[in-house]
C-alpha cells in the first residue's frame, strides 16, 4: 500500500494537466466510450509500446435508431480498425488505423499509416510519432433541406466528395503497466479541398477537423487484491470551439474479466464489460443518455487479439490492459 500512495501523487498531477487542458461541450470527431480502444487512431506516438501486435476492430451505433423528420436513420456509425507493433531495427514501432463514420448523409472514409520513435527514459518510455493520414470525405446535399429555398451554397450540389491528405503527431509517456500520459493532435494542417459548387457566388468545401487530445490512465493493483487491477483514465479532445471529457474507470479481474463505468458530462453514463476467450478479447459498452430529448442510448463493441512479440522465439501470449 505504500507503493500505492507514492504514485499516487503523480497520477492526480497527469489527471490534473489533462483536465485542465480545455474545458467547453460539443463533438466533431468520432468519440467512443472505452477511450482507450482508440488511442492507435488518436495518438501515433502510441504505436509499438506495448512490446505486443495489437490488432482491434471496433464498431459504435451512437444513438440508435435516431431518426430525422423525414424517418430517415441519421444516427452516427463508425468502424475503426487498428493494429500497431514494434520494430527494434526501427528504435520504435509502426502503427495503422482505418476508419469508416457515418453521420446522417455525409461518410467519412480515413486511412492513416503511421511510425514512432521510442526514447527509454530509464524505467519509462516516451513515444514520439507522426502519421500520414488521406481522408475521403462524401455528403448526398441534395439529401438536405434548408430552411431558405434556393439557398447559393447547396444550389446545384448533389453527391459531392473529396479526397484530403492530413497528418496527426503525438507524445504517450508510459511506465510498463502502470501510469501513462498522451497529448496528440489529429489533423494538423486543417486541409480544406476546393469549393464543391463552383457556379454559386459562395460554396461550401470539405475540410478536416483539426482535434487536440490529452489521455492519462493508471492501471494498479492493491497488495491485499492482487486478481483485480484497477484503472482509471480520462480523455479531453477538443476542437477549441467545443470540448469534450470522457471520465473512466474498469476493474480487471486476473485479466479475464472487466467492468466499468464511463462518464461524459452533461451527456451519458456508460456501463463498461468485458471478456477475453482465448487470445481475444471482447469489450462492450453502453451509453444512457442522460440529455433527455427522447435521444437513445448508444452501443460501442470491439474485438482485440493481442499477443507478444518475441523475434527469437516462437511469439507467446500477451494482453494488454487497455484493450480489455
Amino acid at each position: 500500500m505504500l507503493k500505492l500512495k507514492r504514485k499516487t501523487t503523480h497520477i492526480a498531477l497527469l489527471f490534473v494537466l489533462a483536465f485542465a487542458t480545455l474545458a467547453a461541450k460539443g463533438q466533431q470527431v468520432p468519440i467512443f466510450t472505452n477511450h482507450a480502444n482508440s488511442y492507435s487512431y488518436i495518438n501515433a506516438g502510441y504505436a509499438g509500446l506495448s512490446e505486443g501486435v495489437n490488432l482491434l476492430g471496433l464498431y459504435r451505433q451512437q444513438w440508435a435508431g435516431f431518426l430525422d423528420n423525414d424517418g430517415n436513420e441519421v444516427a452516427p456509425q463508425t468502424f475503426l480498425l487498428t493494429g500497431d507493433m514494434p520494430i527494434p531495427a526501427l528504435n520504435g514501432g509502426i502503427g495503422f488505423s482505418i476508419l469508416q463514420d457515418k453521420l446522417g448523409f455525409e461518410n467519412n472514409i480515413n486511412v492513416g499509416l503511421g511510425y514512432s520513435y521510442h526514447l527509454d527514459l530509464g524505467g519509462s518510455s516516451l513515444g514520439i510519432g507522426v502519421a500520414g493520414t488521406l481522408l475521403n470525405r462524401s455528403t448526398d446535399f441534395a439529401q438536405l433541406k434548408p430552411n431558405a429555398e434556393g439557398d447559393p451554397i447547396l444550389s446545384g450540389l448533389g453527391e459531392s466528395s473529396a479526397m484530403l491528405f492530413d497528418f496527426n503527431v503525438g507524445l504517450f509517456w508510459q511506465m510498463p503497466e502502470s501510469i501513462y500520459f498522451g497529448v496528440s493532435v489529429v489533423n494538423v494542417l486543417e486541409t480544406m479541398s476546393k469549393a464543391l459548387n463552383d457556379q454559386a457566388e459562395s460554396s461550401a468545401s470539405f475540410i478536416t477537423d483539426r482535434t487536440f487530445y490529452a489521455v492519462a490512465g493508471w492501471p494498479f493493483r492493491f497488495e491485499d487484491m492482487p486478481a483485480f487491477t484497477f484503472v482509471p483514465s480520462v480523455s479531453v479532445m477538443s476542437d477549441i470551439a467545443s470540448t469534450q471529457i470522457n471520465a473512466n474507470a474498469k476493474v480487471i479481474y486476473n485479466n479475464l474479466f472487466t467492468l466499468g463505468v464511463n462518464y461524459r458530462p452533461q451527456e451519458s453514463i456508460g456501463i463498461m464489460a468485458g471478456l477475453v476467450i482465448k487470445d481475444i478479447a471482447v469489450t462492450y459498452a453502453y451509453d444512457i443518455n442522460t440529455m433527455g430529448l427522447g435521444i437513445p442510448g448508444s452501443h460501442e463493441i470491439a474485438l482485440s487479439y493481442c499477443f507478444k512479440l518475441d523475434l527469437d522465439r516462437t511469439p507467446r501470449d500477451y494482453r494488454s490492459v487497455r484493450y480489455l
